[in-house]
């Protein structure tokens, strides 16, 4: 019997009302918006089969449609990412075994091997849900800031637990030698059918203090694969940080 082929589908979700910058998938970095830098990196990865953007605006799908990107228009009421992600994985129409990798689109630095490393554990293993990414921490104030999301995970790299507090704790701060601390970073990889299944899943307790949706799989008795990166990632969380790509855009 034939062994089913799967695909692998980037989709970016990328909303215009934020919180802390308006209109950010539109704002320019060196003459280009910056969801269009998102979509012309993510075309280069070769093991992606298509990638497409998720909006619920029609200015973002302007845009996209404007540089001939593909997108699908998602409700407006999406509590999280994930719902968007999962609204747009059935819109575009893959099988449940397909892998959808989600890419953030205020990261329009991503090497393109951040995306073979979050998707090939779901390749090789066809029982696992779920993958992501997590970067050996090296600057100290990363550990203590709740912005940076901690994580510890046993010897097989299946995720044990996410916080927003520095964790594993070291009791003894006199030891010589002090923990590694690993943080998370935003890239996931899921099977189209458990996608649909966690997005139906009701709120868990951890995930409802720690402000974590990744914390909900794990309450629920489902792995996530970690894989550890030597790339960070540069998020576009603020205008100021526009300077800092354009800046690093510059240097290369």
């Amino acid at each position: 019997m034939q062994k089913e082929k799967i695909d692998v589908v980037a989709i970016i979700p990328a909303r215009y009302e934020s919180n802390r910058f308006r209109g950010k998938p539109l704002a320019k970095i060196a003459g280009k918006p910056m969801i269009q830098h998102v979509v012309e990196r993510a075309k280069k990865v070769g093991m992606l089969s298509r990638v497409v953007v998720a909006t619920d605006d029609s200015r973002i799908a302007d845009c996209v449609e404007s540089f001939g990107g593909e997108y699908v228009i998602t409700r407006k009421d999406h509590v999280s990412g994930s719902d968007r992600l999962a609204e747009a994985a059935e819109l575009v129409g893959i099988s449940e075994h397909d892998v959808v990798v989600n890419i953030q689109g205020d990261q329009p630095l991503f090497p393109a091997e951040v995306v073979e490393q979050v998707a090939r554990p779901l390749l090789e293993d066809p029982a696992l849900p779920m993958s992501t990414l997590i970067y050996k921490i090296i600057r100290k104030e990363e550990i203590t800031d709740p912005n940076h999301v901690k994580t510890v995970f046993d010897r097989n790299n299946n995720a044990l637990y996410f916080s927003r507090s520095p964790i594993p704790f070291q009791r003894n701060p006199e030891e010589a030698v002090a923990p590694t601390y690993y943080k998370h970073l935003g890239f996931y990889a899921y099977r189209k059918g458990f996608l649909l299944t966690f997005v139906a899943l009701p709120e868990g307790e951890w995930e409802r203090f720690e402000k974590l949706e990744q914390l909900r799989a794990l309450e629920y008795g489902y792995k996530i694969r970690v894989t550890l990166t030597e790339h960070d990632s540069i998020e576009v969380d603020t205008p100021e940080d526009l300077l800092r790509v354009e800046e690093y855009l510059r240097s290369l």
